[in-house]
């Protein structure tokens, strides 16, 4: 066989493989005469996509759970993980999912992920007895991955930060703040030596007691269910540190403080109702009678800004919390899907307030926490971050 005999065949082959998989895209609508011939696992995939995306199929997997648990175990078949979680979220809508999920068999065969603990929280209340330990293992799943994957760079960021907020007069050598002790003794520089010669030394010391509080208060509303599974996660992190008090509020038009319940982040989330209206007035009317010391108060509240209580008081709440001293700090989103949905005009009136309002991505969250706690200037973070106010 000739050279060019074999690029042919080469870019014939490469030419069916990119139909294949627009074929895969677009759907069989888009090869009405079946030219594509999808064979083996391509005609498998195929087969999974059409069940869940094809608008003459919508629903057709019915109401059977035989049938959505095999379809479920033929999307982790086919595809990975990042793009299985993405088809049952997909799944809860048009496939009526959410409502198949109330039964334990059907809860077992999903892939565990943030959006499907927040899927479970909205439904805690109405879900049977028999399917509710399948879903807190399920929840419990995602809470250990989550804190595996997030804990020591929260725990490492927030004492660092702390560390270094307490000054140390007669530091050891692993203590030293150098650049400090060598701006404070500049006048004795020796000349004939070529060496500054300290007269005081800068350390970074340790406190046993708290030297921080943080209030961490989040919406209950639906579309923060991702937001207040990573706030639970982090609130529990940084109530296991003794240098941070940490108060863990939740809010719709009423207020629950599930503080005590940090200890255990899955009774923590289940004791949250998702999907209610939204008071941030009464909210921010409680948080307020939990801080006694403004200066070493950080108060984050994690919301979409849709008021439904009395707008004009809460926003002269907010200034009032702002004016006393404390750091506040808004998040439309604590998640890696960005900000939903918010209150744009609420959002340029705390802006107004000089409250940093933004989305923050949870990797992004530890490191935020340290420059609150270190006072450094919020606007400043968020350029070096390259996170563009709301």
């Amino acid at each position: 066989m000739s050279i060019r005999n074999e690029m042919d065949i080469k870019e014939f082959d490469q030419l069916s493989e990119r139909l294949k998989k627009w074929r895969l895209i677009l759907g069989k609508g888009a090869d009405p005469q079946g030219e594509s011939n999808l064979e083996g696992e391509a005609k498998g995939m195929d087969e999974t996509l059409e069940a869940l995306y094809d608008n003459e199929r919508q629903g057709g997997l019915g109401n059977s759970s035989p049938n959505i648990n095999r379809w479920l175990g033929d999307i982790r078949k086919y595809f990975p993980t990042s793009i299985v979680q993405i088809m049952q979220k997909d799944a809860m809508e048009r496939l009526g999912l959410k409502e198949m999920l109330l039964e334990p068999e059907m809860l077992e065969s999903v892939e565990p992920d943030v959006d499907l603990v927040g899927t479970l929280l909205s439904l805690n209340k109405i879900m049977p007895n028999k399917t509710r330990e399948t879903a807190r293992k399920v929840v419990h799943k995602v809470v250990m991955e989550l804190e595996k994957r997030l804990s020591n760079k929260m725990r490492e960021a927030v004492e660092g930060a702390l560390n270094r907020s307490v000054r140390n007069r007669r530091p050891k050598l692993n203590e030293m703040d150098w650049h400090r002790t060598i701006r404070a003794n500049m006048k004795h520089y020796q000349k004939d030596y070529k060496t500054i010669i300290p007269e005081q030394l800068w350390g970074y010391g340790r406190k046993g007691q708290s030297l921080k509080h943080v209030i961490l208060l989040v919406d209950q509303s639906g579309s923060m269910a991702s937001s207040l599974v990573y706030a639970g996660v982090f609130g529990a992190v940084m109530a296991s540190l003794k240098s941070v008090k940490t108060h863990m509020v939740v809010f719709d038009t009423n207020v629950v403080d599930l503080t005590e319940e940090l200890s255990d982040p899955v009774e923590l989330l289940f004791g949250t109702q998702l999907g209610g209206g939204t008071d941030i007035n009464k909210a921010l009317t409680y948080a307020e009678q939990l801080i006694t010391q403004p200066n070493d108060t950080i108060l984050v509240l994690i919301s979409d800004l849709f008021e439904g209580g009395n707008e004009r008081e809460m926003l002269g709440r907010a200034a009032r919390i702002q004016n006393s001293g404390v750091s506040f700090i808004t998040l439309l989103a604590l998640s890696d899907e960005g900000a939903p949905g918010y209150d744009k005009g609420i959002a340029n009136r705390f802006y107004s307030l000089d409250i940093p309002t933004f989305a923050c991505t949870p990797d992004q969250f530890p490191d935020l926490m340290a420059a609150a706690m270190k006072k450094d200037d919020i606007s400043a973070w968020m350029s070096r971050n390259n996170i563009v106010r709301k």
